[in-house]
């Protein structure tokens, strides 16, 4: 069943955007929408280490019906027919991927008719899969396994006799941790403290909002403040909510077992901007409450070590 946050910004955020923009018209067109993900495992399953997938080329096709579309910065693709075309047979499917995860493509998909409105339908997809050239070496099949190597008889060797104790070793540099696999949860005043500018994953402080959060934030926010700047806010109640969000998404991106997934903290954040004030402030606040750990009856630190 199609959770709130797929149906809005898969299904309600695009369709909003392209009616105030004009793009299309209430004259009873089709939209499909859905989402391609890179396979890093080749498992042909959605699993953790998978992300949405930018610059995929995905195909709708069934009988004389047949079009492609780009996924954008999201994963995310919006296919428009004219008219009321019979869409119930159609299939979507990657025909194309990047580069990076493009070397085979998961198995089409069928579409789900799931409403009408002002004689316009939408249909949704279940995730597309596209797959890399090789299983990346994090996965646990990521290959055939491998004959061990015999090894050669152990030459016994006597210890050298030593008059003195040798020196320590010097210690070690504790580097961060590998993202995903420890749980972790740090404020916005965290973030903003150059001891920790490391563990800034997937974006910089220098990328836009409106390219992380999408364009209903970059209405709200204009094109060119960063996330740096997001980070300062205080003092208005939407400022506050892109500061908290933004401390969300850092920390979405940064760990696996933070309460938010990336892709939820971009729905809720884009929620809050077209609903109401007091929808606003209770984002604001349930983002503040994760950042700061607080996650059900447990909480979570902050596992940053300053970067070396």
């Amino acid at each position: 069943m199609t959770s709130s946050f797929e149906f809005i910004l898969r299904i309600l955020l695009p369709l909003f955007l392209l009616l105030k923009a004009g793009v299309i018209s209430v004259n009873g067109d089709a939209l499909v929408t859905g989402t391609v993900f890179c396979d890093q495992c080749k498992d042909g399953s959605r699993g953790f280490f998978d992300y949405p997938l930018s610059g995929a080329k995905v195909a709708v096709s069934c009988g004389d019906q047949y079009k492609e579309e780009s996924s954008n910065f999201m994963g995310s693709y919006t296919v428009r027919f004219e008219g009321s075309p019979d869409l119930s047979g159609c299939s979507a499917r990657v025909v194309r991927g990047p580069e990076d995860c493009g070397a085979a493509a998961g198995p089409a998909q069928g579409l789900k008719f799931m409403f009408r409105i002002f004689d316009m339908e939408a249909y949704t997809v279940d995730p597309l899969l596209s797959q890399p050239s090789k299983p990346m070496s994090f996965c646990s099949h990521s290959g055939a396994p491998t004959k061990p190597k015999p090894t050669p008889p152990a030459i016994k060797v006597p210890p050298p006799v030593s008059l003195s104790r040798p020196p320590p070793a010097p210690p070690r540099s504790r580097s961060p941790a590998i993202p995903f696999l420890e749980a972790s949860a740090c404020s916005y005043d965290k973030w903003l403290m150059p001891a920790f500018k490391c563990y800034w994953k997937v974006v910089s402080p220098e990328t836009p909002v409106a390219l992380a959060f999408g364009p209903v934030a970059a209405g709200k926010y204009g094109p060119d403040l960063t996330l740096l700047n997001g980070l300062y806010g205080r003092g208005d109640l939407y400022r506050t909510l892109l500061r908290e969000a933004t401390a969300a998404l850092l920390n979405s991106y940064n760990s696996i077992r933070f309460p938010y997934p990336t892709l939820s903290v971009v729905s809720n954040m884009n929620s809050a901007l077209l609903g109401s004030q007091r929808e606003a402030l209770m984002t604001a606040l349930r983002f503040r409450r994760a950042n700061s750990g607080i996650s059900g009856r447990s909480t979570l630190a902050c596992n940053f070590t300053p970067c070396s």
